[in-house]
């Protein structure tokens, strides 16, 4: 009989061995990579969760300070047709002027509106009149029925000293968003924005920061938060923000809305006379405004101008420049006798047929 036994294998020991000494390499390696590596490059500092920097702070503050000074704007316009009438409604921004209430926005933002309706930083939308505004220059102004107390101006700043590149942020309510902030630059300088009657803004102000519909009437900023113009068109063939946002100059605003609040309209400097269009200029191959009509009593009827007449041999007069600045359009023309103000003189060169003559004439103010 065989009786099982314990018996110890001599292989034994040594793999013990050899397992130890593996394990220690181990340990011994990953200790000398840590302490090379560490001591070579630190680990990186990783920043504790929510903290901001400078920049951003600047910016929350900014709009802390800004956004209770922007309105949401709300139209209603009774409309007729042959069903019967309907109201259609109509939305965009504004800002605070000063504490008696009155309230800046577009022009085309209230243009033909019954109703409007002010929805401020807190409470229910407040019902507003329309004090006046300028067409020309796309620039209305309403006061609030029911003027709270604490109300915010927006600080003024100046657009004479913008650079290409400096910081711009508009608030507005795009697509009914309210106090939607957007950030940017000013991308461009001295645009020429078309509005009524063959006029335009000039000095507009170009920005990427993004304006989409409802932003008409915001205020533009600069990184004081100070007001720089405001926002009033984008350039967009899908009518979405593409990047390409215009602004009115805060000069030109600061200069307009006071006349507004004061009279209910700003000054429209002319000259007294009915500019064909452009294209009859081109026809008849001169560089200037075509003299079509002339009203009476006008600063163009006591210097004797001659409106062209197309049945007529006799030529009729061409105004080709202002105080020697030439004009080739209509908008240029308005452009120049806007520089010299109303009740001011003026030198204006006339073109007829050959022969071309300077004429005095008083800068008027053109009824609406």
């Amino acid at each position: 009989m065989e009786y099982a036994s314990r018996t110890t294998n001599p292989r034994w020991p040594r793999i013990v061995a050899i397992w130890a000494l593996a394990l220690l390499t181990v340990w011994l390696g990953e200790r000398f990579y840590r302490n090379y590596v560490w001591t070579a490059a630190p680990p990186a500092v990783i920043p504790l969760e929510g903290k901001l920097s400078d920049w951003e702070k600047s910016n929350i503050e900014l709009f802390r300070a800004a956004a209770p000074s922007v309105a949401s704007i709300t139209t209603e316009q009774l409309r007729v047709n042959p069903l019967g009438t309907e109201i259609a409604q109509g939305a965009g921004s504004g800002f605070i002027w000063d504490q008696a209430g009155h309230i800046v926005t577009n022009y085309h933002v209230i243009e033909g509106a019954n109703t409007v309706y002010v929805q401020l930083h807190a409470g229910d939308p407040i019902p507003a009149r329309v004090v006046g505004g300028a067409r020309h220059y796309d620039i209305a102004v309403v006061k609030l029925s029911d003027v709270p107390g604490g109300l915010r101006p927006l600080p003024l700043g100046t657009s004479k000293a913008l650079q290409v590149g400096q910081a711009t942020y508009a608030i507005g309510n795009p697509f009914g968003l309210q106090r939607t902030l957007t950030t940017g630059i000013v991308s461009a300088l001295e645009r020429h924005l078309p509005t009524a009657q063959g006029r335009e803004i000039r000095g507009v102000i170009q920005t990427d920061a993004a304006i989409n519909p409802g932003n008409s009437g915001g205020p533009l900023l600069n990184s004081s938060g100070q007001l720089i113009g405001v926002n009033t068109a984008i350039l967009s063939e899908s009518g979405a923000s593409a990047g390409i946002g215009f602004a009115i100059p805060v000069d030109l605003v600061s200069r307009v809305v006071p006349e507004i609040i004061k009279t209910g309209r700003a000054p429209r400097p002319g000259l007294g006379i009915v500019a064909a269009d452009e294209r009859i200029a081109a026809q008849l191959g001169v560089q200037g405004v075509v003299v079509l009509g002339v009203a009476r009593g006008s600063s163009a009827e006591r210097a004797g101008l001659r409106p062209f007449r197309p049945d007529s041999s006799e030529p009729g007069d061409v105004i080709v420049a202002v105080n020697g600045k030439p004009t080739p359009t209509l908008a240029d023309l308005a452009a120049a006798l806007d520089e010299a103000g109303v009740g001011n003189e003026v030198t204006v060169s006339v073109k007829r047929g050959n022969q071309q003559r300077e004429v005095k004439m008083r800068v008027m103010d053109l009824p609406d």
